[in-house]
């Protein structure tokens, strides 16, 4: 039997992906056995492509085509008149290389590193995003296959800076279900919800402004603008929006430049705004002119359209903003700013300085699938999930001591008080070593006056060895 007979037959039991079993992934797997057996070392020449070709039995362009992608892998060199040789090996892989890092810092870092960090088999119910099964998959594999018919332009070229039209305009028709008036050419794509803000930063702070946030807020709100080098100060949020009072404080003691908010269903609390608060915070805005940014990045898990105050507003001092990563694909990076048109220009000039253009392939993809007469459908199959899963995960904590603080009426966040005085950093680290992610509360709150609450993501709380790491936690 010749050799690559020999590797042919091996290859076919271990090689899941089917490589193995065409010619060339034959002849890549012969070159990859000599190179693990140190037949041919680093910096060792392979053999030519006829020769290698002819001791295998196959064609000259089988052996070209094994080497070239042999060299995309990196496993191989190729140098132009020379030839082909064995590159140098990366150091063995380690897993200790992957995994959480325990001794990180609780800041606002931490949930984001160590969910985006995990091993697959992770558990994290302390995450902002859905599983893989909950999303759409069919859809999205659906709207691939048809963008890889598309012409070459889609696939190659730059898109334009404000964005491509349709999605634009089916943006435009989606905010117009939440009241919010608005036309396609007020509205600019971004690459995520927080690219959109990243760009409103730059657009209108400076170093050292002020802008206001909720207290407890989502946690990258933090990060992002301590990046800008402005300064940030909190007013507390609770069941029905911002405390008013405490609103108008801050605004007359600070005179912040910017209010970053959620309105629709609040990250980590679940809150939904009021009419009543929306006006008083409106009236504020005018009265110190302040303007205000609306994250509404979770308005698809809404049974019932909550109060918008971009709605109330008219878009005049009111900027929303918002992605497809929650209800959609976190892989499919797509964000938008509803604004009024004067603030388009400028926008603009700032996407092409950080980012050049937009990216076509995405926004495309994210029309198709939204285009698709399903996506409705799942969007009410997920939140009934969403909502059985909200009842179900409340009762069982309530049951080991974790009693919520409010009950949403949509999305998937639950935002606790553990029992007694336990501090949910010290919660966090222990789970985190047993391989559950968790959201501690203090890494939301500007004031760090959530050292006992926690936040849970219901959608990622099936598994019971989360319930199982939390009872052991709290009796630490």
């Amino acid at each position: 039997m010749n050799e690559i007979g020999r590797i042919s037959r091996q290859a076919a039991g271990s090689d899941p992906s089917g490589e193995g079993t065409t010619r060339v992934g034959m002849v890549m797997a012969t070159i990859r056995q000599r190179i693990a057996a140190r037949a041919l070392t680093p910096g060792a020449k392979l053999p030519s492509v006829r020769g290698l070709s002819a001791s295998l039995k196959v064609s000259t362009s089988t052996v070209v085509d094994a080497y070239e992608r042999l060299v995309a892998e990196g496993a191989i060199l190729s140098r132009p008149g020379s030839g082909f040789y064995v590159a140098s090996q990366a150091a063995p892989f380690s897993p200790a290389d992957v995994g959480p890092k325990l001794d990180r810092v609780v800041d606002p870092f931490w949930v984001s590193r160590q969910s985006l960090e995990a091993a697959e088999e992770a558990l994290k119910p302390g995450c902002g995003w859905l599983p893989p099964s909950w999303l759409p998959e069919e859809a999205i594999r659906k709207a691939l296959r048809g963008l890889s018919r598309s012409n070459g332009s889609l696939l190659t070229d730059y898109g334009s800076p404000l964005g491509l039209p349709g999605l634009r305009q089916l943006i435009a028709r989606r905010l117009a279900d939440h009241a919010v008036d608005v036309a396609p050419d007020q509205i600019i794509l971004t690459d995520s919800g927080t690219q959109a803000i990243d760009l409103i930063c730059r657009l209108l702070l400076e170093p050292g402004d002020t802008v206001l946030v909720d207290d407890p807020c989502y946690f990258n709100f933090h990060a992002l603008l301590r990046a800008h080098r402005v300064k940030i100060v909190g007013v507390p949020y609770g069941a029905n929006g911002p405390d008013v009072e405490a609103f108008a404080a801050v605004l007359a003691e600070h005179r912040p430049k910017l209010y970053i908010t959620n309105s629709g269903i609040h990250n980590p609390i679940g809150a939904i705004l009021s009419p009543v608060v929306a006006h008083r915070v409106l009236k504020l805005a005018e009265q110190f002119d302040l303007t205000i940014v609306e994250d509404d990045i979770f308005a698809d898990f809404e049974h019932v359209p909550a109060p918008r105050l971009a709605a109330f507003d008219g878009l005049d001092r009111v900027i929303q903003i918002g992605s497809f990563s929650k209800a959609l694909s976190a892989s499919m990076r797509c964000g938008f700013i509803a604004t009024r048109r004067e603030w388009l220009e400028g926008l603009t000039d700032l996407k092409i300085a950080t980012s050049f253009a937009g990216a076509a392939l995405n926004a495309e993809l994210v029309r198709a699938v939204l285009s698709d007469g399903s996506y409705r459908k799942h969007l009410e199959t997920l939140r009934s999930r969403l909502a059985r899963a909200m009842v179900d995960v409340t009762a069982r904590l309530k049951a080991i001591g974790i009693e919520p603080l409010l009950q949403p009426q949509a999305g998937m966040f639950l935002w606790c008080r553990l029992p007694g005085d336990v501090d949910a950093a010290d919660i966090a680290r222990f789970a985190l070593e047993k391989g559950v992610v968790l959201a501690p509360g203090n890494v939301f709150s500007l004031s760090q006056s959530a050292k006992n609450n926690m936040r849970f993501n219901v959608s990622q709380m099936s598994d019971p060895r989360v319930f199982d790491v939390l009872i052991a936690a709290l009796k630490t």
